[in-house]
């Protein structure tokens, strides 16, 4: 009885060895904590954003301000403050924020990502949106009709796209 016993545990060690190490070797081993990693990250995004949308009507847009108990933003101090109330640590200012995270092209933005983009007269990076998904982002930005959060079609900003840095 006892040397059947050992057997079957030896047999039950030996099976589940080799399903572990079958999965590290095809990569599987992680696949629900990568599904539930993507999970969270998906989450926060969309905490993010509405947050962001919440705050329209009720930021103020000024240049090279960081004012959140006024709710007074430049368009960097703005995602520097949304971020921040999900706990992602950004710096202020677009130079700063487009050297954050990861590099993602423009075909594989997702829901958070950080887009750039230039003024249209330079190369160089001076505004800063919140990817929203289905081709829209939200930003804090000042016009002829406009002071404060808006959101704008990427489409509509083709010429001025720099890039993209996915930080969540």
């Amino acid at each position: 009885m006892t040397n059947n016993w050992m057997k079957k545990t030896l047999i039950a060690t030996a099976c589940c060895f080799t399903l572990v190490s079958a999965g590290a070797l095809t990569g599987t081993s992680h696949v629900g904590q990568a599904y539930a990693a993507t999970s969270a990250t998906t989450a926060k995004a969309d905490s993010i954003i509405t947050a962001a949308k919440s705050l329209q009507g009720k930021v103020t847009y000024k240049f090279g301000v960081n004012n959140p108990s006024k709710l007074v933003f430049d368009c960097s101090s703005f995602t520097k403050y949304v971020f921040g109330k999900y706990g992602v640590n950004l710096k202020w200012g677009t130079a700063s924020q487009s050297k954050q995270g990861v590099y993602v092209s423009k075909s594989s933005l997702k829901k958070g990502d950080l887009i750039f983009f230039n003024n249209g007269k330079s190369s160089a990076i001076s505004h800063v949106g919140i990817y929203m998904g289905n081709g829209k982002f939200i930003h804090n930005t000042i016009g002829t009709h406009i002071n404060g959060i808006m959101i704008n079609n990427l489409s509509d900003y083709t010429k001025r796209y720099v890039t993209a840095r996915r930080v969540l």
